[in-house]
């Protein structure tokens, strides 16, 4: 039985190899804010962070991730720079992309804490947001990283 460390806290996975991430994530650890969307890594509303990298979590098999450390939005705890720049800049309608959107920005800043626009639609550009709150998401990113940069978060 897989061991997956996620968030900071080990579970034992009874899952097959082959299953992706995110239906271990949700069904059987019960963490529901990373969202399906496409099912083939496209739209980005699976997003969590693998090691550190932003990563579509319904692509990530079972069997390729013990030892590895895995990240979901709960793991910033509702109050990071970017979810309350996010709530100050009115991003979400609908929601239901937001938790990979959010995981896709973390990654982002925390290679790079000063993203042109450029950068951020660049970076960005995976991740499908069928409201279009695009220019509000990039507003929201450039808050947080400023935030991120006067506070050393």
């Amino acid at each position: 039985m897989p061991k997956l460390t996620i968030n900071g806290t080990t579970h034992e996975v009874d899952g097959p190899p082959d299953m992706p991430l995110l239906w271990a994530i949700r069904d059987i650890v019960g963490l529901t804010g990373t969202k399906f969307g496409c099912g083939e890594g496209l739209c980005g509303a699976c997003t969590v962070h693998i090691d550190g990298v932003a990563t579509r979590s319904c692509l990530m098999p079972l069997g390729s991730l013990e030892g590895k450390q895995v990240a979901t939005i709960e793991s910033l705890g509702g109050h990071h720079p970017l979810q309350e720049a996010w709530v100050a800049n009115e991003v979400p309608q609908c929601g239901y992309c937001q938790s990979g959107q959010i995981m896709q920005a973390a990654g982002l800043l925390a290679s790079n804490p000063d993203p042109s626009d450029e950068d951020i639609r660049n970076n960005m550009a995976g991740n499908i947001c069928r409201c279009g709150t695009y220019n509000r998401i990039q507003c929201a990113i450039k808050q947080a990283a400023k935030v991120m940069r006067d506070h050393k978060v």
